[in-house]
This record gives structure tokens, C-alpha cells and sequence, in this order.
């Protein structure tokens, strides 16, 4: 079965610079990681510093090899600093009888 996640990020409003530059790094790693179907960054129009990170799965056991990878060998330290809130993450099935 199919998987969106969908990262909700906040940005300190000085640390976007550095944001864009981190997360062109750690996105480009993301879409090439095994069983990733795509990535959409949606930046909030009247807020520049809240980012929504769509990533698409092909299947709820290649999103959890992912959460592995970013938990261990594949930890992102020098997001932390970058951000104002703790990251929210949320998971949708697709559901393919609707």
C-alpha cells in the first residue's frame, strides 16, 4: 500500500538561507532513497519560515526503512538549529477502494 507522508516544518525567520541550502542537500538524499515515489516542498504563502514536505512511498515498509536511515547512520544534526518548532509528522495510507 502506498504512503504520503507530510513533514510539517518551521523555520526560524533568520535561518531560511540556511534552510534552503540544508534541505536541497537532505532532499536530494531523500529521493533517491530506495521505494521514494517523489517529493513536493509546499512553502506557506503568507509564511515563508512554515514548510509542508510531501513525500510519496510506494509502500509503508520503504517509509519505515527511511525513518531507519534518518534515525541512524543518516541523522540530520544541522536541522535542528534551523528550526523554531518541533517538526510534525503525519502518514496517509492510499486507499485504492475510493
Amino acid at each position: 500500500m502506498a504512503i504520503t507522508a507530510l513533514l510539517d516544518l518551521h523555520f526560524s525567520a533568520n535561518a531560511l538561507d540556511e534552510a534552503r541550502t540544508v534541505m536541497r542537500r537532505i532532499l536530494a538524499e531523500t529521493r533517491n532513497f530506495a521505494g521514494c515515489n517523489g517529493i513536493e516542498v509546499l512553502v506557506d504563502a503568507d509564511d515563508k519560515t512554515r514548510w509542508t514536505i510531501v513525500e510519496r512511498w510506494e509502500s509503508d515498509e520503504h517509509d519505515q526503512a527511511y525513518r531507519q536511515f534518518r534515525a541512524g547512520e543518516g541523522k540530520i544534526t544541522e536541522l535542528g538549529p534551523l528550526l523554531s518548532a518541533t517538526p510534525q509528522l503525519t502518514k496517509f495510507a492510499t486507499d485504492e477502494s475510493l
